[in-house]
């Protein structure tokens, strides 16, 4: 093909590009969101899809995908159209689920990142009647009574997994992993005090804190929440070295055009850093809101693919 031939191809493809990111969007927008309704990535995707909803003049979709420790959301994600009308949360459970399990997608082949959201942090909480009072008194127990107490987690490659199993492995015990299929239901189980310890999002724990219902312990940030003040960090209150920092992003399937990521960055950060969302995050307990580039997204979840795979090997957690 004659070399002016191919460069007028190439430029009409860019134009038309850039005419649909310019244009974009024409019709409902959907966030796929892997976890059920009531968590803390579902008010994330529903704080910044309704900004972003005002900013296009379109509605914005929130649809819960719940179930495979995030993975059907997520391949569901990666294999929609790349028109930018189908867009997914990732979450930390992206970070880790290539070091547990047999995957139908590759991440970082699949989807292409749009921006880092923010990182939070989740509470070790105890329901009122349960003896210890605080971290220390936690270790002490579970060292006296190895493997008969034991964490819930909203399922297998969650933060709420992982801030159980470094704290295992930090505090030399063994407390037994119950996976759920969604945070809702470990929280029913932790209200009833059919578990011995619940590590859930400072957000979906604040109602119940604030009400007495359970006992926070510690956050498993490297410092205390803006939104709880009170709570201390696990480290400094008997677990040093102990920090566990989950996030949130929103990611485009692979194929997505350079103009139309760029035009998608440019209006999610915008939504994150309006000051209604920034207020209403902080409020929730989301207390490092990024917004970031697509190349730094990118970089961040190597990072922490690489982390979570060596926290993996360490814990010796087994293979799905």
């Amino acid at each position: 093909m004659p070399f002016r031939l191919l460069a007028a191809i190439m430029f009409s493809v860019a134009s038309a590009c850039a005419v649909a990111a310019q244009t974009f969007p024409t019709r409902p927008v959907r966030i796929i969101v892997p976890y059920a309704p009531g968590g803390a990535v579902d008010t994330v995707a529903r704080t910044v899809g309704g900004k972003l909803s005002e900013t296009w003049g379109q509605t914005v979709v929130i649809e819960n995908r719940p179930g495979g420790a995030a993975n059907i959301g997520t391949e569901l994600g990666a294999r929609a159209a790349p028109d930018g009308h189908t867009l997914l949360m990732g979450t930390t459970a992206n970070g880790v689920n290539l070091h547990l399990m047999k995957l139908t997608y590759n991440f970082e082949r699949d989807l292409t990142p749009i921006s880092l959201l923010d990182t939070f942090y989740n509470v070790l909480i105890v329901h009122p009647s349960f003896p210890a009072q605080s971290v220390k008194e936690l270790i002490a127990l579970a060292k006296a009574k190895p493997n008969e107490l034991n964490y819930g987690s909203s399922g297998v490659a969650s933060s709420n997994h992982f801030s159980g199993e470094l704290f295992n492995l930090l505090a030399g015990v063994q407390m037994q992993h119950v996976p759920y299929k969604d945070a809702n239901v470990a929280m029913a189980d932790l209200l009833a005090a059919r578990l011995s310890v619940y590590y859930p999002s400072v957000s979906g724990a604040l109602p119940h804190i604030k009400s007495g219902k359970v006992r926070a312990l510690g956050v498993t940030g490297s410092k205390r929440s803006v939104a709880a003040p009170q709570i201390p960090t696990i480290a400094e209150t008997g677990l040093p070295g102990y920090v566990l920092e989950p996030w949130h992003g929103i990611l485009a399937p692979a194929g997505t055009p350079k103009a139309l990521i760029a035009k998608l960055n440019k209006d999610v950060v915008a939504a994150l850093h309006s000051p209604e969302v920034t207020k209403r995050l902080l409020g929730l307990g989301i207390d490092n809101i990024i917004g970031s580039s697509p190349e730094a997204f990118a970089k961040f979840i190597r990072e922490q693919m690489e982390k979570y795979g060596k926290l993996v090997k360490a814990a010796g957690i087994r293979q799905q």
